[in-house]
């Protein structure tokens, strides 16, 4: 493929507009959020995107290579700023983090890495991952904002997990039963609980 300024050319001759590739990215988020991976045909996800076939296969030699794309480059936890603890208030501290917390996963690659975790292993490797960053983030909170509680290990992971599940899930929730979680709610909830 030859790159002739803002428009990059297909084997075939036909003129593909740069930006093709996040077309294509685009197209597969919205069809895998709705129906699923393994219902989604490429055909549709080209057709979708405004885009020859052979330029889907270009960019993405099978399929499964969209999918792990999106969840490379549209799912993950970017380093924000410090964590603004106040010791004596996890509560306050758990709600500024939840509101500073650089997730970058839309609504619907959210349903897409629980949809597929089950099926496919680059899928469930990747939410485990976020997961596992989100706890490291608000244990580390609750540690800054209850130095005395450093000693009860196990109280303050099932705290972050906690937490970490309300951030990572709620989308989830909030599709399947209409209700949205109110993170500074689920703050005070954990708060208390470790009080």
């Amino acid at each position: 493929m030859k790159d002739r300024g803002s428009v990059r050319w297909a084997g075939n001759g036909e003129a593909a507009p740069s930006g093709a590739r996040t077309r294509i990215l685009d197209a597969a988020e919205e069809l895998f959020a709705g129906g699923g991976y393994d219902a989604t045909p490429t055909a549709e996800i080209a057709k979708v995107a405004g885009v020859p076939k052979g330029l889907l296969f270009h960019y993405f030699p099978k399929k499964i290579d969209v999918l792990v794309t999106l969840i490379d480059e549209r799912t993950l936890v970017m380093e924000g700023p410090e964590i603004e603890a106040v010791p004596g208030d996890p509560a306050g501290t758990l709600s500024r983090l939840a509101r500073r917390l650089p997730l970058r996963a839309s609504p619907a690659m959210r349903r897409i890495l629980f949809r597929e975790a089950d099926t496919h292993g680059s899928v469930r490797e990747r939410l485990g991952r976020l997961n596992g960053e989100l706890i490291r983030r608000a244990r580390f909170a609750l540690e800054l904002a209850l130095p005395t509680r450093r000693g009860d290990a196990a109280r303050l992971e099932a705290a972050a997990a906690t937490f970490a599940a309300v951030l990572l899930y709620q989308e989830n929730l909030c599709q399947l039963t209409g209700h949205q979680i109110d993170p500074d709610a689920v703050a005070e909830l954990i708060a208390h609980a470790l009080g």
